[in-house]
């Protein structure tokens, strides 16, 4: 089996459908099946079978894919290494990134690590904070930067905790909040359990949610032209935003804040890149 092989069989087993494989893999649909029936030919196996529902693996079919995904994991961590022995720092750094810190300070963070490492490239993911877990988990990604870290057993370094915040087109009574109109927007897990945490511990009333948008800056375009009030992160506000911003306490006079992780495999820590990435948003941290 080649690199090439390990590709199609990891790709195939989490698509589960010959077409959107091949799209993926920016080949046509005769020449995967081709390059699987030799596969098959040569292992001497059946490797998978077709169903009305798309595609499904035999045994074998599911111990060839663990195993392509072993070696294409191998594969990656040697390429690694061997970038990283030269003196220089240089190769790919795979980061994957909660959305909302993708979108407000990514860009400031790369392009500032770039000018003083012009060498390093960047492959960038990302997700919800569950996804970046499992890009770490199956070392698709060299460090992450998320807001939940349940479950993650790795390295792990605090970079900001930030607080949350009351955002209105004008200032509005806090005491009646349940009487204005609440606009919910998609967020990870952990950002909508904190908002839930302090609304309880403030209201008995449930929130008067009469729009639900797909993303936080749609949230905040509607708060703009006043059509509601939201609950949004303060990574996303600026100076310029024209509106009333008031921080959220519960009711024990804690302020209510969300915590931002670099989290990282003890596996890459020698390696180069990720070292001065590690030590770069180290200092990066204690300058914001």
């Amino acid at each position: 089996m080649e690199q090439k092989d390990w590709i199609l069989l990891k790709t195939l087993y989490e698509e589960r459908n010959m077409t959107r494989t091949a799209e993926k893999l920016y080949v046509s649909q005769p020449s995967l099946s081709y390059r699987l029936r030799n596969l098959e030919e040569n292992l001497g196996v059946r490797i998978f079978f077709k169903t009305k529902k798309g595609v499904e693996f035999t045994s074998e079919g599911e111990y060839l894919v663990n195993y392509s995904r072993e070696m294409l994991k191998q594969f990656q961590f040697m390429k690694d290494t061997m970038s990283n022995m030269k003196d220089k720092v240089s190769g790919t750094l795979r980061i994957g990134v909660s959305s909302n810190f993708a979108q407000y300070l990514l860009p400031r963070v790369l392009k500032e690590f770039s000018d003083n490492y012009p060498n390093v490239r960047f492959n960038v993911k990302t997700g919800w904070s569950t996804q970046v877990i499992e890009f770490l988990n199956n070392s698709s990604v060299h460090v992450g930067i998320l807001r939940n870290i349940r479950g993650w057993h790795g390295e792990k370094i605090l970079l900001k905790n930030e607080a949350l915040y009351l955002i209105s087109k004008e200032k509005i009574n806090m005491d009646s909040l349940p009487e204005y109109r609440l606009i919910h927007y998609n967020t990870d897990s952990s950002l909508k359990e904190s908002i839930t945490t302090w609304w309880a511990d403030q209201f008995s009333e449930p929130a008067n949610i009469e729009m639900e948008v797909d993303r936080l800056e749609t949230c905040k375009e509607m708060v703009k032209n006043n059509l509601g009030f939201a609950i949004v992160p303060g990574i996303c506000l600026k100076q310029d935003d024209d509106l009333y911003q008031q921080a959220i306490y519960f009711k024990d006079g804690t302020l209510v804040t969300r915590e931002t992780w670099l989290v990282y495999n003890q596996l890459f820590e020698n390696l180069t890149v990720v070292k001065h990435f590690v030590n770069y948003l180290k200092q990066w941290n204690e300058e914001d």
